[in-house]
């Protein structure tokens, strides 16, 4: 048996009827009443009594039942491939450091929920390094990088940047100025997060107070930005952050942007395995953040 014979049956079961299943299958009636023939022999049993009307026989009335399921599952099969291949369904997993969830990512995974319902849709808040490591593996499809531009097999694309802001107790002397230069910090005891979490940013920053002339003096370390934020909100240092972290907000803080200091987001995938779920989502990001 083949789709094109179950079609012929069906329509010759419902028509009950040659002709009429002839015209509704869009072929003429002799090479229909061919292939229902074929059928019968291959299967060794007659399906209709053909007289002055056709009428199914009971064996005939079970291959309908049959067919009826066969051709709706192929129909849904080829549609959910057809939805695979446009990225309508499967499963994506992505991995975003904690402070990156401060951004418009979230609205941005919240709008491609909504436009692709069918995805497996799966968030890991991983740090910076855990990502990059995991991107590699496989374990991930996805990855948002602070200040990385991953090496091959990986590719990475700038998402979007930010500034770069002064976290300070809201006591501050320098909590009054509208904005500040990295030299203004120089004697100030900081707040950080520790290097291996994402070592690519945490250089950066110390490259930033280095090209104003000073090592910042980290006092105390925090793997969560809202730790940090805390800290410094308790007085025991000051601390640069992306601009995201405005989204905490302490009355014991405040955060002063930095002249021409700025971040890099970038999302990173392996281009040999990119879904097209992956891709839709991919499309989405450089739309949103554009």
């Amino acid at each position: 048996m083949d789709l094109r014979q179950l079609r012929y049956f069906v329509a010759v079961a419902e028509e009950l009827h040659f002709g009429r299943a002839a015209v509704r299958a869009g072929i003429a009636q002799p090479p229909l009443t061919q292939q229902i023939q074929k059928l019968e022999a291959e299967l060794g049993s007659v399906l209709f009594i053909r007289g002055r009307k056709t009428v199914l026989t009971e064996a005939g009335n079970v291959l309908l039942d049959y067919s009826r399921r066969i051709l709706q599952q192929t129909e849904q099969a080829a549609e959910a491939t057809r939805k695979a291949a446009r990225g309508e369904s499967g499963h994506l997993t992505v991995g975003v450091p904690p402070s990156i969830m401060l951004s418009e990512l979230p609205a941005t995974i919240r709008k491609y929920r909504r436009q692709y319902p069918d995805i497996n849709f799966a968030l890991r808040e991983l740090s910076t390094s855990a990502i990059e490591n995991a991107l590699r593996s496989g374990d991930i499809d996805l990855g948002f990088l602070r200040e990385i531009n991953s090496a091959p097999p990986l590719i990475s694309q700038l998402a979007f940047e930010e500034p770069v802001v002064v976290a300070l107790p809201a006591s501050h002397p320098l909590s009054h100025e509208k904005e500040l230069t990295l030299t203004a910090l120089r004697d100030e005891p900081f707040v950080f997060f520790p290097r291996h979490l994402g070592p690519a940013f945490y250089d950066k920053l110390v490259s930033f107070c280095s090209g104003a002339g000073f090592v910042p003096n980290v006092v105390q370390e925090a793997t969560q930005w809202q730790s940090i934020i805390c800290l410094v909100e308790a007085g025991i240092g000051i601390s640069l952050a992306p601009g995201c972290v405005r989204r905490f907000r302490w009355a014991g803080v405040v955060y002063r942007p930095l002249k021409r200091v700025r971040t890099a987001v970038s999302v990173s995938w392996r281009p040999e395995v990119l879904s097209p779920a992956a891709n839709a989502f991919l499309k989405l990001v450089r739309a949103e953040f554009r």
